[in-house]
């Protein structure tokens, strides 16, 4: 039994060979490895480098303070009004402008916008009821001339209705909030604008046909020449005496051009805003909206003026747009030149052989 227990194990001679052979092909690779890491040598042009590192600035943002990083970091101090139309610091990945446009839109636009159009029907209003209609001198002739053509009168009220689209809607976006939202309500308030905001983009492309269609059939008779000096002292007449005028007077002239002119920047900036990803920059959109509204209002100011002219302020006005003709006498009186040229007649000689007849 002891035999049993304590005899000796037996290791077969394969497996002494194998581990041999295992050992073998380990010194083997070990010494091939050193043998082709000595074998490495340099290219005839290497250089050595120094081994020493060079040292750089103790702080690790460089030469800038943690207050200079921040503030090119973010485009600048946003204290400095001046960032709204400097240029970025290099490495700026923010725009801090956005709080002064926001101050511009609340403390300014929103608060005096709606003043220029009720000071401009204010004063329209007094001058009705100092001086009341002006009336044709010498009342209808009951002969007309075509003063416009269809083309004319269609660009004409495309541009009106487009325009008081645009007029009312954009009101309501803009100063829906103080005027709509404490008297009916924010829910009221919600619905008109968001109903506002769709129809003004709706429309918004609209005024860009409507005003190339109004330049190029009015453009013509609506350069400034000498004459427009006279109707300039003259105040137009409507403190009294005669003024001479071609064809659009100096204040049709101003209102064709302040049309003209607004409307481009108008329609720029709504582009920008209805495409916003048109600019890499953010400050071309708030710029954009403080254009946008500064000129609608001033549109929307004149606007006022141009109808009460052209309906209940001067006799015979109306009918210009809506009939294309006018009286021979309402053209003498306040288009003379213009009656001479397509006439051949003396609009003064005219006027004095009807007042001594």
């Amino acid at each position: 039994m002891q035999d049993t227990l304590f005899k000796p194990a037996r290791i077969s001679v394969g497996k002494l060979v194998a581990g041999f052979a295992l050992l073998l092909v380990i010194l083997m690779l070990f010494g091939v490895s050193q043998t082709y890491a000595q074998s490495v040598r340099a290219p005839g042009n290497a250089v050595n480098l120094d081994d020493g590192i060079e040292e750089g600035p103790s702080n690790a943002l460089g030469e800038d303070s943690q207050s200079d990083f921040w503030r090119n970091f973010r485009g600048g101090d946003p204290n400095d009004i001046k960032q709204m139309i400097s240029a970025l610091p290099e490495g700026a990945v923010m725009t801090t402008t956005g709080e002064h446009w926001r101050l511009i839109r609340e403390n300014y636009i929103r608060k005096y916008a709606g003043w220029f159009p009720l000071g401009v029907i204010g004063i329209l209003l007094l001058y009705h009821l100092i001086k009341g209609k002006m009336r044709i001198p010498g009342g209808y002739s009951d002969n007309t001339l075509t003063r416009f053509n269809i083309n004319q009168r269609v660009a004409h009220w495309f541009m009106a209705g487009v325009f008081i689209i645009l007029g009312i809607t954009g009101l309501i976006i803009l100063l829906g909030r103080p005027l709509i939202a404490p008297y009916l309500g924010k829910e009221v308030n919600s619905i008109l604008t968001s109903a506002s905001m769709q129809g003004h983009n709706l429309f918004g492309p609209l005024f860009i046909l409507a005003l190339l269609w109004m330049f190029f059939k009015f453009v013509r008779g609506n350069f400034f020449q000498i004459v427009d000096l006279k109707w300039i002292f003259k105040m137009g007449g409507f403190f009294g005496g005669h003024v001479s005028s071609s064809q659009f007077n100096f204040g049709e002239k101003t209102w064709f051009w302040i049309v003209i002119l607004v409307g481009i920047v108008m329609s720029v900036t709504g582009i920008l805003l209805l495409f916003p990803w048109l600019v890499d920059d953010l400050r071309w959109l708030q710029l954009s909206t403080i254009l946008h509204a500064g000129g609608a209002i001033l549109l929307i100011s004149v606007l006022f003026g141009h109808i009460y002219v052209g309906t209940v302020g001067m006799e015979g006005s109306l009918d210009s747009m809506l009939k294309g003709q006018v009286d021979e006498n309402w053209a003498k009186a306040h288009h003379d030149l213009w009656y001479e040229e397509v006439t051949g007649k003396s609009a003064t000689e005219s006027t004095d052989k009807e007042g001594t007849s």
